[in-house]
């Protein structure tokens, strides 16, 4: 499980959903919007289907019509260029409607999610005047140097309590919160919403594996619990080892066609895990 690249934009799109389950009926998600070709590429878009709908949720309270969302993985760095970089995004977002002014202005809004807060960006809007403000915990409007309402989530942060969610798409995830995670799942009743849980604790599995480790051999942990931890870990293995294979099977194919000796109808033969196009394809490469 160690090598498994962790997905935590999809993680990310389901925590979101499932933090405006109140207003499902009523925001359009577009995950990954295309801005023009790749690598212009929003991370998240959320419309409302009626810019006049109020949402209470903190995180939603500054939507207006047409929401771009930018995600950061722990991983990510987020600075003053990934600032103007998600800006410009929303402005190319404006731009690209299909008739003049269709997206207006003041219509839009921006908002940058990562797990810890950024220092060397916050420092950068202090040294320049760029006035903050911070509503609430975990919240934090930029009031200058930005087109559009701008607001940094800072998820670790968040209140516990209200931001289950986002705050489970976290590499620091102690023993107790992975708990209450797999409770929170555990009392969830709809379908949808469960899918969307299993998207989010993928990635807290994925990212927390130590602790993992520690609630499997947890005693204590009720037969339910555990079997969705379980159920989670196995799904994961299966496609570690699916991903093995996959790339055991191109590492094979890539070698008869270096050989010049097989066609790609005798090495799919060999190697049934690519199809006739995709070892023709790698041979063009």
């Amino acid at each position: 499980m160690n090598d498994i690249e962790i997905q935590w934009h999809p993680g990310f799109v389901a925590a979101m959903n499932l933090e405006l389950a109140d207003y499902r009926d009523e925001l359009i998600y577009e995950k990954e919007y295309n801005l023009n070709m790749k690598p212009l590429e929003i991370d998240l878009l959320i419309i409302k289907k009626d810019r006049e709908l109020q949402i209470a949720n903190e995180i939603g309270k500054i939507f207006r019509g047409h929401n771009i969302m930018e995600y950061k993985s722990p991983q990510d760095h987020l600075n003053i260029d990934t600032f103007y970089k998600t800006g410009a995004y929303a402005s190319l977002y404006k731009a690209y409607g299909e008739t003049v002014d269709e997206r207006k202005a003041d219509d839009l809004t921006v908002s940058i999610v990562r797990e810890v807060r950024p220092e060397g960006l916050f420092r950068y809007f202090k040294d320049h005047g760029i006035r903050v403000t911070n509503p609430c915990k975990g919240i934090y409007y930029i009031l200058d140097a930005a087109l559009f309402p701008t607001q940094i989530i800072v998820t670790g942060e968040l209140k516990k309590e209200d931001h289950t969610w986002l705050k489970a798409l976290s590499d620091r995830l102690e023993k107790q919160e992975m708990q209450e995670l797999l409770e929170r799942i555990n009392n969830l009743t709809h379908k949808f919403d469960r899918e969307l849980a299993d998207s989010v604790l993928e990635v807290s599995i994925k990212a927390n594996q130590a602790v993992v480790e520690e609630l499997r051999g947890d005693e204590s942990m009720c037969q339910a619990l555990l079997e969705i931890m379980e159920s989670e870990i196995n799904k994961i293995a299966v496609e570690a080892a699916k991903e093995a294979s996959k790339k055991a099977a191109t590492d094979t194919a890539l070698k008869m066609l270096e050989a010049r000796k097989f066609s790609a109808e005798e090495i799919h033969e060999y190697v049934s895990l690519l199809s006739v196009e995709e070892i023709r394809e790698l041979g063009r490469r």
